[in-house]
């Protein structure tokens, strides 16, 4: 069955299909439409919706159901998801599960409801205090939204870690077809360690980030580095287009990749050989396969949302091999399909780019 879905209802529908029963958060734009569908729908399935009265408590609301082991959430845009940054590095340090959804809105500060991508540093680096990663997810379409919610709650409970889902305010705004077909099957792993209740006899789980002696902080983050570094070899994902002869290659996400894909294809029409690569996790960034590209490709474009964030992973990625340049629109602003053209076609006649 295709539904005619907004973008934050198809997420909404993605949690409850995955096992979601418990959201925590408060509405801000351009996400509300999602807190709206959920607190309609979580009851249906015999779930929990809270409005808490801040994006702080609802944080921690998510900290307390997680550490009970329940599929729990949250969402916010950019000025609420900052006031979760004390409360995601707590999850991150006690290893609690959880999907915190962000539909970027135009920043610094309250800045304004237009969409944005200025919120990757904050995701992919870790924006509270301390070592830590979540797993960072961006899908590019409604339907891709609604598949993303399972997979997200799948890593979280594989690797006891929180995910955020992050798109950009259009994508939860536009309207387009999901498929809704096929029976909801959910499978939640056992979780032998979630503080449940237990016999006195058996012991009792106890689940905490703050170890006030210095060697049991440092062995808490070793042990969570190799989680990492496991993540960062197995999960990476992206999608490739036209890459096979490509030789200026475009990395997009989220919404932008979709006005790149369209700009590949009038390049290509023109006569430039141009390619695109869509990272689907943020982090772990997709190194490998730009490390792969990085001999046959006289120059990348990295086409954002902001003033130039993720370029830094793909530099990274590229380790000095081809010039990488950047093309991006700010404070809300999304980047017209004549205009990333334009760089393409300036790179290919050996314009520096910018």
């Amino acid at each position: 069955m295709r539904v005619l879905m907004k973008g934050n209802e198809a997420i909404g529908e993605g949690a409850v299909r995955a096992g979601c029963r418990y959201f925590f958060g408060y509405p801000i734009t351009p996400q509300s439409e999602l807190t709206h569908y959920l607190a309609k729908r979580l009851p249906e399935v015999g779930g929990l919706f809270l409005q808490a009265e801040s994006e702080v408590a609802s944080i921690n609301m998510v900290y307390g159901a997680a550490a009970a082991g329940a599929r729990v959430m949250t969402s916010s845009s950019g000025p609420g998801i900052s006031l979760m940054q004390e409360g995601l590095s707590y999850l991150a340090g006690s290893e609690l599960p959880s999907v915190i959804v962000n539909l970027m809105r135009g920043g610094p500060g309250l800045g304004n409801i237009a969409p944005s991508q200025s919120d990757y540093f904050q995701a992919v680096k870790g924006g509270g205090h301390g070592d830590y990663h979540m797993i960072v997810l961006a899908p590019n379409s409604a339907q891709e939204m609604l598949d993303t919610m399972g997979k997200a709650f799948d890593l979280a409970d594989q690797y006891r870690n929180p995910v955020m889902v992050m798109a950009d305010g259009i994508m939860g705004q536009m309207m387009e077809a999901v498929d809704l077909a096929g029976e909801i099957k959910v499978e939640i792993p056992p979780k032998p360690w979630a503080t449940t209740g237990m016999a006195y006899h058996t012991g009792k789980n106890v689940i905490n980030s703050c170890l006030v002696i210095p060697e049991e902080m440092e062995e808490l983050n070793l042990r969570l580095e190799k989680k990492y570094e496991v993540i960062s070899q197995k999960e990476q994902a992206c999608d490739q287009y036209m890459l096979e002869d490509a030789d200026i290659v475009l990395v997009a996400f989220g919404l932008v990749s979709r006005i790149c894909m369209s700009a590949v294809e009038k390049a290509r029409a023109m006569g430039i050989k141009a390619g695109l690569i869509r990272p689907i996790t943020l982090w772990p960034f997709p190194t490998e396969l730009i490390e792969k590209t990085a001999d046959k490709t006289r120059a990348y474009l990295a086409v954002e949302m902001n003033m130039g964030q993720m370029i830094e992973d793909v530099r990274l990625a590229v380790r000095g091999r081809a010039p990488v340049f950047h093309y991006g629109r700010l404070g809300g602003m999304v980047p017209e399909l004549r205009d990333v053209l334009a760089e393409v076609k300036n790179l290919h006649e050996g314009g520096a780019g910018r």
